[in-house]
Parts: structure tokens; sequence; C-alpha cells
């Protein structure tokens, strides 16, 4: 061959360097070192719940609930894999026979040939989990963690405080948060001056009302969670009156809150496997899952 003659490309190479499609158990190393299971909580019920480790797996589909309406969702769209954030089986069941609404889910997904994971707490508290997903849509800075990880790294843990790029009164960043969240029935419900000025913001996804006192000893002037109680929140409310009235309360939808996680985490899986030379489709589910359909107010 001459100095002038340009080299042949080598099939081989092409192909050696090609994406390949993932086993089930690539994925869920990959899916490990995103959200690893040992920051899940002691009472939590995550990982695989259904799936054989060497199928291959082409389509990952995302979602909050592990529902009827996801599951045959997924199937529908040909996926390998659903990944939910709320566990199927997280209260002990005796049997999954498709006679209840949970065996319905487990027998559809494996006879559509796809596995079952979930990632409910340790998703919660790693690094672009749910609450640093809600920190960052909100605009909040110098975030940390609400309930440090005992066994995690200082960024780590469940909820997340940080501040504003400038104070905002309380009804404008109630507007804010509304703006943010997927529409459901329930809206956004507020407790507190809707003048009163907030830069300081504490945040978790989910129900968070077991964590008044962490946020109190945060200095937060605002909690943003979800469910909400009523002892809880009327305590923590009669406790403010010292407090100048603060921490005021957001409280906005469970389903909404967590589904903000949904677009990072099929982002950042889909990055990961891709580095690792990997080639999968991954989608988040578009349906609603939030258990309210409407709502009634005063006027309404």
């Amino acid at each position: 061959m001459s100095a002038s003659t340009p080299a042949r490309p080598d099939p081989d190479r092409r192909r050696a360097d090609a994406p390949r499609t993932p086993t089930l158990a690539e994925v869920l190393a990959a899916f490990e070192e995103l959200w690893p299971a040992s920051l899940a909580e002691s009472w939590d019920a995550t990982g695989l719940v259904a799936g054989r480790p060497d199928a291959p797996v082409r389509r990952i589909h995302l979602a909050v609930d592990p529902v009827q309406d996801v599951a045959d969702e997924a199937v529908a769209a040909g996926a390998q894999l659903l990944i939910t954030h709320h566990p199927l089986l997280l209260r002990g069941v005796h049997s999954v026979a498709a006679t209840g609404f949970k065996g319905r889910v487990v027998h559809t997904l494996i006879e559509g040939g796809c596995a079952l994971l979930t990632a409910h707490t340790n998703a919660d508290s790693a690094v672009g989990g749910v609450s640093d997903v809600i920190a960052d849509v909100l605009g909040l800075r110098d975030t940390r963690p609400l309930a440090p990880a005992a066994d995690g790294l200082p960024e780590e843990g469940i909820g997340r405080v940080g501040t504003l790029g400038k104070a905002m009164t309380l009804g404008d960043f109630a507007a804010r948060v509304f703006g943010a969240m997927p529409a459901v029935a329930g809206g956004v419900r507020v407790a507190g001056d809707r003048d009163g000025l907030v830069r300081t913001v504490a945040v978790c996804g989910g129900a968070g009302d077991g964590l008044f006192d962490r946020v109190r000893a945060s200095g937060a002037d605002v909690y943003v969670t979800a469910d909400l109680r009523h002892h809880p929140a009327s305590e923590a409310r009669e406790a403010a009156r010292h407090a100048g009235g603060r921490p005021y309360l957001v409280e906005v939808s469970h389903f909404g809150s967590e589904w903000l996680w949904l677009p990072a985490a099929a982002e950042a899986l889909d990055s990961l496997l891709t580095d690792r030379g990997l080639a999968v489709e991954i989608a988040v589910s578009g349906l609603n899952t939030d258990p309210w359909d409407f709502v009634l107010t005063p006027g309404a």
C-alpha cells in the first residue's frame, strides 16, 4: 500500500465499537451506581421484583406507580424493564395470583417479558434524586440534605434545604411551585402569610410530615412536601406562632413531586449506559397516576 492510499476501515473494529444491548444485570449495575440500595430506609422494599438478570433489555419504561395502567403501557411499548419509584410489594403479600391487583400487575409484566425494578427511598436520598430535582426545579442554591444519610456521603439524605436567588413573597413562591408541578386535581395548598418573604426553603418529595423537627432546625422559611396530615400540620403551625409564622407550608401532590424525578433519572441512566457502550431506549410514562380525579373548593 502506497503512503497516499487511505487505510480502509476495519468492519470488525466498527462492530466491536458499536453500542450493544445490555442485559438486565448490566442495567441493574448502572442503576446501583446512580441510586445505591444502601441508601434505602430499613423499612423500604426496593430492588428487582421480577426479571431474569441475563435477559436483554432494549427498552426501559419509567413511572411513579406500579399500577395496572402503567404495566399495560410498558408492555404495549415493548419495554423489557419497568422502573417505578413506588414499590409494588412494600407491604408483605402471601400470593401474587392474578386474582388480586398486585398479582395481576406481576402477571402482566412477566407474561409481557418485562422486568420490574423499584427505587424508592434510595432514589430520594441519592445525589440527583427526587428532592435534588425538586430543589433544582425551584431554583434553590447551596443545597444540603434535610436529614443526612447515616452511612452515605455528606450530600446524601432525605430532603434538601437551600436558598432562593433572592427573597420572594410566599404567594409568588407558591405560584412558582404550582407552575413546576404536573397538573393534578389537588393543586397546591399553602399555609402562611401570602405577603411574607421567604428565602430559605426546605423540600421533601413524597410524604414529609415526619421531618418537622428537621425543618425547624434548618431555619427554613417555608417547607414544600406532600401528604401533610391534619395533626402534624396543625402542630407545626401552632409551633410557628413563636417563630414569625415560619416555616410556612406548601403542600403538593405526592405523585407530582416524585414524577419530576423521572425525566432526570432517564437522562442520568441513559448517559451512564451510553458511557459503558450500551444502547437502550428509555421512555417516561405520561400517565397521571395521582389517585384523585377532581376536587371541590368553596365557590367551585
